[in-house]
């Protein structure tokens, strides 16, 4: 997601950039004497005045209180992100300590997931997370239906695995009545009691909906449901250096970081969120502020990327710190990361050990 590059000039761009590397760093709101005499911005006070006036008309930058310096909005941190940031050179320590992760048996996944969460935590000084998708493990054994309204009915998934309970609050563009509702679940337990992630094909489908003729659209909304429910209930999910979030003022409010803490603990809503992601996609996410699913993170940042092994997602590592982490250097981590255990050999065909030559930039 890019915002409107064209509006800012070259030097609104450097001006903006200082601003929100400054606050990265301190924690405060950043002046035009700061931006003088400790960014080198070649420019009178006056005319970084100017700027930072005009920025914060146009949405990148806030002023906290009257007569103190600026700090980036979501758009302002979204801007950068999108268009400035630089690439972060790794230092010859952290790269040791990436060699080190993938110097353990390259049959152990569970083992590389959580040593790469560990690694990145400490490289970062942030929270990071991974995730072992174990989808194709987890079938639903019964689903119940409940009725509540013409627009809205619930949909209860009994697992397989330890009998686990997922349930889905589905809002219809449409209205049905109780009897197609208690149809449904009929519908459902014929066809996808017992049935995986991989087993739910265009046949199935078809077949559902030709046995719910009076609503068959109602099947492809319901699947979707079913689908990400099952994501949810094969991913595993944990997280390292939750405590490094004292170290940030964003989370000097006890009450929020109390919140923030029990959403990390009880974990459903972060892989509800995270699991809305197509596991097939190679990007790295970056979710600034309110752009997060879970509400409780409107003043952090998550960035996710998905891992993968010879072309198969294995899960997922990702990061969550304050909107003014430092980007640059969570990329650079995450990147590597991904990178190099995607050029591991095939799970079971491994030497316990490997031997890689680990290239930072501008180094022999």
């Amino acid at each position: 997601m890019e915002f409107g590059k064209n509006e800012l000039s070259e030097r609104k761009k450097l001006i903006l950039k200082a601003i929100v590397e400054a606050h990265i760093k301190l924690g405060e709101p950043v002046g035009s004497k700061y931006l003088m005499q400790e960014a080198d911005i070649p420019y009178s006070s006056a005319t970084i005045r100017n700027e930072m006036a005009e920025l914060e008309e146009l949405g990148y930058l806030e002023q906290p209180h009257t007569s103190a310096g600026r700090i980036p909005s979501e758009l302002g941190y979204r801007f950068y992100v999108d268009t400035l940031v630089y690439q972060y050179d790794m230092s010859t320590k952290e790269a040791g300590e990436l060699e080190k992760l993938l110097s353990v048996k390259k049959n152990e996944i569970d083992k590389i997931l959580e040593k790469a969460t560990q690694v990145a935590s400490a490289i970062t000084n942030y929270t990071a997370l991974s995730l072992k998708h174990r989808p194709s493990a987890i079938t639903i054994r019964k689903y119940e239906t409940v009725y509540l309204d013409s627009f809205n009915f619930i949909i209860v998934m009994i697992a397989s695995l330890h009998d686990s309970v997922k349930t889905r609050n589905i809002k219809l563009p449409f209205a049905v009545s109780s009897e197609m509702i208690g149809k449904l679940s009929k519908v459902l337990n014929d066809n996808l009691s017992g049935v995986s992630i991989e087993q739910i094909n265009i046949s199935i489908i078809m077949k559902m909906e030709s046995e719910l003729t009076e609503c068959p659209e109602l099947i492809s909304i319901v699947v979707k449901n079913i689908y990400e429910a099952m994501n949810e209930l094969g991913s595993e999910i944990k997280f390292e250096g939750v405590n490094r979030l004292l170290q940030y003022p964003e989370y000097s409010d006890l009450d929020k970081l109390q919140k923030m803490i029990s959403t990390i603990e009880e974990k459903s809503d972060i892989i509800r969120a995270i699991s809305t992601i197509d596991q097939s996609d190679d990007d790295t996410k970056i979710f600034i502020g309110s752009e997060n699913m879970v509400k409780i993170m409107d003043d952090s940042t998550l960035i996710y990327k998905n891992l993968k092994l010879n072309g198969k997602t294995i899960g997922a590592i990702g990061i969550i710190g304050p909107c003014r982490m430092d980007y640059s250097k969570v990329l650079a981590t995450i990147d590597k990361l991904s990178y190099e255990i995607s050029q591991l050999s095939d799970i079971g065909q491994l030497p316990e050990a490997l031997d890689i030559d680990l290239k930072i930039d501008g180094e022999e």
